[in-house]
C-alpha cells in the first residue's frame, strides 16, 4: 500500500502576504487542486487566551486538530494539526501532518479513521530540508485501541450520551445536511473519545462517512459532519444555526425522542459496548431500535418503557430471527417482577410478541407472558390486550394466577359501577375470567343487564365502529352463555329504544342467527335494508319490518311498538299511515304496546286540510277512550266536532262547545284550532243555521272565533251566495244588524261586513233580487227591518245608517 504524505506549515512573518502557510513537502500523486482543497482543512487558529510565548508544557496543553475529510475526487485525508515551536517573531506556529487516501483504498489493516488520532506516525517537522516524503505502507494505532478507556468517557458523559449518538446517527446518513454537530469539550482529545464511541456504536459504512475535525475556531464555516470545538466558541456556533452539544457544561434537561439512540446510551452507560456488533447481526434497519433492544434486554441492561416495547415488538415481528435461549433471556426481562413503569403501548407489543410465540415455544416459556397480560388485563385496566389461549394457563399456573385475579374479577363484575364502567373493561373481565375458568354464572345476569345499556350509550357517541366492538365479538364467539344473556336483553331493550338498537347493530354485527327467538332485534336489523328497498313508502317499510319478527303484533304486542317506532322513530305517522296502523291492529294490540299516542299524535299534527284526520280523531276516542285524556282528548273531541259540524247533526250549543274544547285542549295545535273555527263559522254563515247558536256565538265576543268568522264571510263562496241569493243576502243582513248592543269585537265586525261584503253584493244583483230581499225580509222580520235595509240600500255613510237601523228596529 502506498498512502502519500502532505506536510504544510503556517506563515511566518515576511512571508508572502494574504497566505495562512504554505506545503513544505507534497508526497507524489497530490494534484495542485486537491492541496487547495486540503489547505483550509488542516488550517489552525490558536485559541482565545493562548500565551504568546508558551513553556513547553503550555505548547503541550494547546489543542490538536485531528481531521478525517473526504475530498472532491473521492479520496480521502486524514491528518493531524499541532501547535509547534517558533523561531524569531513567530515563536508558536503549527504543523499539519497529512496522509492521502486515493478513493477505494482503505487505511492499512483496514482501520477506522478514528483509530489513527493517538499514531506515533505524526510529526511536529518537516522533513529537514523539504525533501519529499517516501509513501506511507502502513499507518499504526495509538499506543492502546481506540477503545480503550470509551466505558468510563461514556459513563461521565452519561446526560449528552443519547442526544449526542442522535445527532452522530444523523450526520453519518448519506444525505445529511444543515451543517457539523459541534461537540463542544475542555480537552480535544474528548472530541476524539466521541468519536470513537460514534467508531464503536455506528456501522462501518456509516462510520466511514462521518468526516471531522477535533478542533476548529470556526464551525460555522466547515464542510465536515462533525467538529471539535472549545466552551468559548459555543455561542458563535449556536448563532450559526447548528447542533451545538456543550460537554462541558451542566447536563441537559430534554431528551432526545431518537430511541434507538436512547437504547445505545443504555448500553454504553451498562459498560457493554460489544453488544452493538451482536445487534448488527440481527435483521433489521441498523437504526432501528428493536434489535439492539432485544440484545441489551438478552443481557440484562435495563430499559425503559419505549425501548422494551420495541423490542417486544420487533421479536414479535420476527420470531425466527432469535434462538431459543434469547428467547428465554428475552421474555424473563420482559415479565421481570421489578419492572414498574409498563405503558399501555409496552404491554400491546408484549401481547403481540406473546401470539408470535405461542404454539412456537413450550408454554413454560411463554407463561410469565400470559401471566403479565392477564394481571395487567384485571389490575391494568387495558382494554386493548391480545389475550392468550385459555390452554396458555393450564396446570399448576393457571391455578395460581386465577387464585390471585379471580377474587378481583368477581368482585368488580358484581359491583354496581357497570353502568360507569367503560363497556371495553366489562367485556375484558368477562374474557379473562373464562381464560382462568373462574364461574360467575351467578354474577351473569346483572352483569349483561348493565352492559347491555351502556353498549348503546358508548356506541351512540361518534360515528362508525365502536372501539369495544372487535373485543366484544371475540366475547361472544367465545361464551355462548354470554351471548345468549346479552343478546336476550338488548332484546328486551329494543321497544323502549328501537332506533338506537338499529344504529348499533349497524356498527356491531352481532351473532344473531341462531335459535334464539330475539323479535326486536331482527327488526332493527331488518329496517337499514328495507329503507333502502323501499324508500320513503313507510307503510311497506312497517309491513316488511314487522314480518321480520316472526310474531304476530296479536300474540306480541311490543313487535307493534318496535316496528312503530323504527319506522317513525322521530315523527308522526301521517293520517292515513295512522288509519293504517289502527287497521292492522286491534286497539288491545295498541294499548298494550303504547302505539296509541303516535296515533293520536297523527290527528293532531295533521295539516288542517287533511281530510280524514277528523274522521280518525273519532275513530281513537272510541278506542282509546279511558287511555286518552287531559289536553288531548279536548283536541281530539274538537276534532271530531268538526266532523259533525260538517257532515252530521252536532249536540245544540256547539258554539260554546268549540270555545270550551278550545280552552280545555291548550296549548292548541293551530291546525286543528284552524280546522275547528273554519268548521264552527262556515256552520254559522250555512243558510239554515241555528238562530240560538249564532246568538251565542255573538254574545261571547271571543275575538279570534269573529275574525274566523270574519274571514269565512269575505270568502268567495260566502260572496257568491250573497249576489246569487237574495233570500241568504237578506238572512245575513238580519243577523248582521240584528245584535247592535254586542260586544265591540262583532259590532266593528259586523259594520264591516254590511259595508264591504253584504252591499257590493247587493249592488251587484238585479232590480228584482234586491226586491226579493226586501221582500223577504218583511215577511220573515218586520216592515222596519226592510224600511231598514231599504235605507241602507241608498245609504253610503256607515255611521248614519247604523243609528238609522237602531232606531227602526226599536220602533218596529
Amino acid at each position: 500500500m502506498s498512502l502519500a504524505q502532505v506536510h504544510y506549515i503556517s506563515a511566518a512573518p515576511g512571508d508572502a502576504e494574504k497566505t495562512a502557510g504554505r506545503f513544505t513537502a507534497v508526497g507524489p500523486g497530490v494534484s495542485q487542486a486537491l492541496l487547495a482543497e486540503i489547505e483550509p482543512l488542516v488550517g489552525y487558529a490558536l485559541p482565545d487566551g493562548a500565551s504568546h510565548r508558551p513553556a513547553d508544557a503550555e505548547l503541550r496543553s494547546l489543542p490538536q486538530a485531528f481531521t478525517y475529510a473526504a475530498l472532491s475526487d473521492g479520496s480521502r485525508l486524514v491528518g493531524r494539526t499541532a501547535p509547534a515551536r517558533g523561531e524569531g517573531p513567530a515563536p508558536v506556529r503549527f504543523h499539519a501532518h497529512a496522509v492521502h487516501i486515493p478513493s477505494g483504498v482503505p487505511l492499512p489493516g483496514d482501520r477506522l479513521p478514528v483509530e489513527a488520532w493517538r499514531s506515533p506516525h505524526w510529526v511536529s517537522v518537516t522533513p529537514v530540508g523539504g525533501a519529499l516524503p517516501d509513501p506511507l505502507g502502513a499507518l499504526p494505532p495509538g499506543p492502546a485501541p481506540v477503545r480503550e478507556g470509551l466505558d468510563d468517557f461514556a459513563v461521565s458523559r452519561g446526560p449528552w450520551l443519547a442526544a449526542v449518538l442522535a445527532d452522530l446517527r444523523r450526520a453519518s446518513e448519506e444525505a445529511a445536511a444543515g451543517g457539523p454537530v459541534v461537540l463542544v469539550e475542555r480537552q480535544n482529545a474528548d472530541v476524539a473519545r466521541w468519536l470513537g464511541l460514534a467508531a464503536v456504536t455506528l456501522p462501518r459504512d456509516s462510520v466511514e462517512r462521518l468526516t471531522f475535525t477535533t478542533y476548529t475556531r470556526r464551525p460555522g464555516s466547515s464542510a465536515l459532519r462533525v467538529v471539535g470545538a472549545l466552551p468559548e466558541d459555543a455561542a458563535a456556533a449556536r448563532e450559526a444555526g447548528l447542533r451545538v452539544h456543550v460537554c462541558a457544561d451542566r447536563p441537559p434537561v430534554d431528551g432526545t425522542p431518537d430511541m434507538w439512540a436512547r437504547t445505545a446510551a443504555r448500553v454504553w452507560r451498562s459498560r457493554a459496548p460489544e453488544l452493538f456488533q451482536a445487534a448488527r447481526e440481527l435483521p433489521g434497519d441498523p437504526f432501528a431500535a428493536g434489535p439492539l433492544a432485544v440484545i441489551a434486554l438478552c443481557n440484562g441492561v435495563a430499559l425503559g418503557p419505549e425501548e422494551r416495547a420495541a423490542a417486544a415488538g420487533w421479536a414479535a415481528e420476527r420470531p425466527y430471527a432469535l434462538d431459543a435461549e434469547r428467547i428465554g433471556r428475552l421474555v424473563e426481562a420482559l415479565a421481570s417482577p421489578g419492572i414498574d413503569d409498563r405503558t399501555g403501548s409496552e404491554f400491546d407489543a408484549v401481547g403481540r410478541l406473546f401470539g408470535a410465540l405461542d404454539g412456537r415455544c413450550p408454554a413454560s416459556v411463554t407463561a410469565p407472558l400470559a401471566a403479565m397480560l392477564v394481571t395487567e388485563a384485571v389490575r391494568g385496566g387495558n382494554g386493548s390486550l391480545e389475550l392468550p389461549r385459555r390452554d396458555a394457563f393450564v396446570g399448576p399456573d393457571g391455578e395460581a394466577i386465577a387464585g390471585v385475579l379471580g377474587p378481583e374479577i368477581l368482585t368488580e363484575l358484581e359491583s354496581g359501577a357497570g353502568g360507569a364502567r367503560p363497556v371495553a373493561r366489562t367485556v375484558q373481565l368477562l374474557r379473562v375470567a373464562r381464560l382462568l375458568g373462574v364461574n360467575g354464572t351467578e354474577l351473569l345476569p346483572g352483569v349483561v343487564d348493565r352492559l347491555a345499556p351502556a353498549l348503546l350509550a358508548e356506541a351512540s357517541e361518534e360515528p362508525g365502529p365502536p372501539a369495544f366492538a372487535p373485543a366484544l365479538l371475540e366475547l361472544l364467539d367465545e361464551q355462548f352463555d354470554v351471548r345468549t344473556a346479552l343478546l336476550g336483553a338488548l332484546d328486551r331493550i329494543a321497544p323502549a329504544a328501537p332506533g338506537a338498537v338499529a344504529r348499533f347493530l349497524e356498527r356491531v354485527a352481532l351473532p344473531f342467527t341462531g335459535t334464539q327467538a330475539l323479535p326486536h332485534l331482527r327488526m332493527c336489523a331488518e329496517v337499514p335494508g328495507a329503507m333502502t328497498t323501499l324508500g320513503r313508502d313507510r307503510t311497506a317499510v312497517w309491513h316488511r319490518v314487522l314480518r321480520a319478527a316472526g310474531l304476530s303484533p296479536f300474540a306480541e304486542p311490543l313487535v307493534l311498538r318496535t316496528a312503530v317506532g323504527l319506522v317513525w322513530e322521530d315523527r308522526a305517522p301521517t293520517v292515513e299511515e295512522a288509519r293504517m296502523l289502527l287497521e292492522a291492529a286491534t286497539s288491545d294490540a295498541h294499548r298494550a304496546a303504547g302505539t296509541w299516542a303516535r296515533l293520536v299524535d297523527a290527528a293532531l299534527g295533521a295539516p288542517a286540510d287533511t281530510e280524514d284526520a277528523t274522521a280518525l280523531a273519532h275513530d281513537l276516542l272510541r278506542a282509546f277512550p279511558q287511555e286518552i285524556g287531559g289536553r288531548e282528548r279536548a283536541a281530539l273531541q274538537l276534532l271530531d266536532l268538526c266532523r259533525d259540524l260538517r257532515t252530521g247533526a252536532p249536540e245544540p250549543g256547539w258554539a260554546e262547545q268549540v270555545r270550551t274544547l278550545r280552552d280545555r285542549a291548550e296549548p292548541l295545535e293551530p291546525a286543528v284550532q284552524e280546522r275547528a273555527f273554519t268548521a264552527l263559522v262556515e256552520r254559522l254563515l250555512a243558510p239554515d243555521r241555528p238562530g240560538a247558536e249564532l246568538y251565542d256565538f255573538v254574545r261571547s265576543d271571543d275575538a279570534e272565533l269573529i275574525a274566523a268568522y270574519d274571514r269565512a264571510a269575505r270568502a268567495e263562496p260566502t260572496r257568491t251566495r250573497l249576489r246569487t241569493h237574495p233570500a241568504y243576502a237578506a238572512d245575513c243582513f238580519t243577523h248582521w244588524t240584528a245584535h247592535p248592543h254586542a260586544g265591540p269585537a262583532w259590532t266593528t265586525t259586523a259594520a264591516a261586513l254590511l259595508d264591504e261584503v253584504l252591499r257590493p253584493a247587493v249592488r251587484a244583483m238585479t232590480a228584482e233580487a234586491v226586491a226579493e230581499v226586501e221582500e223577504t225580509l218583511g215577511r220573515t222580520g218586520s216592515s222596519g227591518r226592510a224600511n231598514a235595509f231599504r235605507d241602507w240600500n241608498r245609504s253610503r255613510a256607515l255611521g248614519r245608517l247604523g243609528r238609522r237601523i237602531a232606531g227602526r228596529v226599536r220602533r218596529g
